[in-house]
């Protein structure tokens, strides 16, 4: 009937996770209104923006490499769920209703209001400077095949089969002619002459190399293609 457990207990007083939650706590507080438009109005609780935005830190600083796995080790690791919010007692979402409410309520744009609360107090903290910058590109693959990749005018039904055989050979593919059918917003693309092209999107990051701070991310589905083949570009 009683826990006489107290998380707060248990996570010791040095630990590093102490000074980020407490920091990522008072960035939340500040983001009261945006958390109460995305929150559900009818039908069943949905997992709260907060708990939702601090499970998915902890997957970043552990490298967890899925929610299925995140959501059980929340259940079972005292320090984990300390850190989100949950009680000893409290019932840890299931995987599926964790990941559709990751799509539904974590969106780009309340993604990018957090950033800039970070990065506001960064500034406020003097831990950033307007002095040296540099722009760093990455190429997230996407989860499309080869064989998706096919031309815009293309009405063919594709071959029939889970994984039908598809030849390239002596055809032309470019950005331009064709598009994925699974992920239309995938692009062609190699990091360098003579490296094999597969399809991905382009993240962009702007880093202040006086204190290696991240200040600005962008990913381009649409647009990153066009700026790479018109040159490279500068801040």
């Amino acid at each position: 009937m009683f826990s006489y457990i107290s998380l707060e207990e248990r996570v010791p007083q040095t630990h590093p996770l102490r000074k980020l939650r407490a920091a990522v706590v008072a960035l939340l507080a500040t983001m009261n209104r945006e958390f109460d438009a995305v929150y559900a109005r009818r039908g069943r609780p949905s997992v709260p923006p907060e708990m939702l935005l601090k499970a998915l830190l902890l997957q970043i600083l552990f490298s967890i490499r899925s929610e299925r796995l995140l959501v059980e080790a929340i259940d079972y690791n005292l320090l984990y769920r300390w850190f989100v919010g949950l009680n000893i007692e409290d019932k840890v979402w299931d995987h599926s209703t964790f990941s559709a409410n990751g799509e539904r309520l974590f969106n780009e744009e309340l993604a990018r209001v957090f950033f800039e609360r970070v990065k506001h107090s960064a500034d406020w903290a003097k831990l950033t400077s307007d002095e040296h910058f540099s722009v760093d590109g990455t190429l997230i693959d996407a989860w499309a095949s080869h064989k998706s990749f096919r031309r815009r005018d293309d009405d063919q039904t594709p071959p029939a089969g889970r994984n039908p055989a598809v030849g390239f050979k002596g055809q032309s593919r470019s950005n331009d002619t064709h598009e994925s059918t699974t992920d239309p917003d995938a692009r062609l693309y190699k990091k360098a002459p003579g490296d094999k092209s597969r399809l991905c999107h382009m993240g962009h990051i702007l880093m202040e190399n006086r204190n290696g701070l991240i200040v600005d991310v962008e990913n381009h589905p649409r647009q990153w293609h066009r700026r790479a083949r018109g040159g490279a570009g500068h801040a």
